[in-house]
Order: C-alpha cells, then sequence, then structure tokens
C-alpha cells in the first residue's frame, strides 16, 4: 500500500513539474525590471537580488564573513543541525513569494525551487537527506489557501524525496506573523507530531525540513522537536527568504 501511494505521488508530482516547466518556458516579462521576454525573474534581477551572504549556520541570520555560528545560537543552540536560507525576505523576493503564497499563482514553486537549488549548500543537503518534507498546514489553512505552498515547493526540489505524510499538524494556530516572538514560539507549542504509524521512517534519518519564510524560526524548531522524539538523526531547514532582523 505504502509502495503504490509513493508510486502515484511520484507520478502526480513529475506531471505538476512538468506542468510548470512548461509555464515558465513560455514567455513574459520579468516580475522584479519587467524585461521581456522573460522569466518570472530575470538572470539580471536574479543575479542582482540573490547574491550569496554569509549566515549563521544554525539559524541562517546574516553574520559577518569567516563567522560561522551567531552569538544567539551559540548561546542556546537551536533544534535544526543547520538551516540554510536562499536571500533575505526583502525586495524584491518578499513580493514573488506573496504572488505564490497569497494570490494563488503556484507556477511559482519552480522558480522558487530553482533559486533554492542554487543557494550553497542546498544540493549536498538534498543529496544527503532521505526524506524532504514541507512544512505542514492546518486543515483550516489548507482549506482557505487551497494549496500548501510548501509541499509545491518540495515537489519541484525533489520530488522522489518528498513526503507529506509524514510530519503533521494537529492543531490551528493563530497566524505568526499577527505575534511577537515570544508569543509566536508559544502559539506552536505542541502544532505539530509525526504520524504514529509512520514514524519507524524517520528513526536514524537525515531529514531536510521545508518552508517559504523563517522569521522567529518556532515554527520551523517545533516541527523539528517533534522529528527529534521520532527519532530523527539529522534536521537541516531550507527556506527560500529569511528576515534579516529577529522579530
Amino acid at each position: 500500500m505504502v509502495d503504490q501511494w509513493r508510486r502515484r505521488e511520484y507520478i502526480d508530482s513529475m506531471v505538476r513539474r512538468l506542468f510548470d516547466q512548461l509555464l515558465e518556458r513560455i514567455p513574459s516579462e520579468c516580475a522584479v525590471c519587467h524585461g521581456w521576454p522573460s522569466r518570472p525573474v530575470c538572470e539580471a534581477c536574479v543575479t542582482r537580488f540573490a547574491q550569496p551572504q554569509a549566515r549563521c549556520q544554525r539559524c541562517a541570520l546574516p553574520v559577518p564573513a569567516g563567522i560561522t555560528q551567531c552569538g544567539a545560537c551559540l548561546k542556546a543552540p537551536p533544534p535544526l543541525d543547520t538551516c540554510l536560507a536562499a536571500v533575505s525576505y526583502a525586495y524584491p523576493w518578499s513580493g514573488c513569494i506573496a504572488r505564490f503564497k497569497f494570490r494563488g499563482d503556484t507556477g511559482w514553486a519552480v522558480t522558487l525551487a530553482t533559486l533554492l537549488r542554487s543557494t550553497p549548500w542546498v544540493e549536498p543537503a538534498l543529496e544527503q537527506a532521505q526524506w524532504l518534507l514541507p512544512m505542514p498546514l492546518s486543515r483550516q489553512r489548507l482549506m482557505e489557501r487551497g494549496f500548501n505552498q510548501a509541499l509545491l515547493l518540495a515537489r519541484a526540489l525533489a520530488p522522489e524525496k518528498t513526503r507529506a505524510d509524514l510530519l503533521l499538524r494537529i492543531r490551528n494556530t493563530v497566524a505568526q506573523s499577527e505575534l511577537k516572538r515570544e508569543a509566536r514560539r508559544r502559539n506552536v507549542q505542541g502544532a505539530f507530531a509525526v504520524e504514529p504509524a509512520k514514524a519507524a521512517s524517520l528513526r536514524g534519518q537525515r531529514i531536510v525540513l521545508l518552508d517559504d519564510v523563517m522569521t522567529s524560526g518556532a515554527s520551523l524548531h517545533a516541527a523539528a522537536l517533534a522529528l527529534r522524539q521520532a527519532g530523527a538523526m539529522h534536521i537541516t531547514a531550507i527556506v527560500v527568504a529569511r528576515t534579516d532582523a529577529q522579530e
């Protein structure tokens, strides 16, 4: 039964990936500079706005060159072994993510996945991981939005490793964007769990957690704790965009 589910998920994801790739090749204007013809974001704009930046290995906040971990992570290590971010949550990427996430423009999944793959250390993290787990949405949020943006990103990145049935969101919560830092941590406590019948799939495994945006990290940390309790050996978080200041 599990093998049938995996085959069906793989075929479905490949069809969606092919469709999104075909859409990406249709000439259009760049969403940033409005150059024509272009992909959703032209190469010149990617080069200009997605320059590699030194970031803390544990929380992905910007750090001075040569520094591997920020002071906060040295003092209180987060439950993530590694955290990788493609870009800062700022112009133009904040607008691109909004179009993808809130306006139902799901074709952006391929563009943002390509941006992630070009980020240093993302490819090795995906290759070494047994599973790529998208951050789950609550049932209510999924019904409102109609899709899980993290799942679409995961299927565009590594469909053969994507599992949406292992990590569950078991409690609906207030939108994190409406809360301050400490309230965010309390808001997502106990919000995630591993599917009990499939917990063995995580024991001793290397896991990649995927989300579109990371602000305080509270949601990713809560999910990572659930995975740790299930026996995950190593957890890398990958996000498209990271806010440059703690909120």
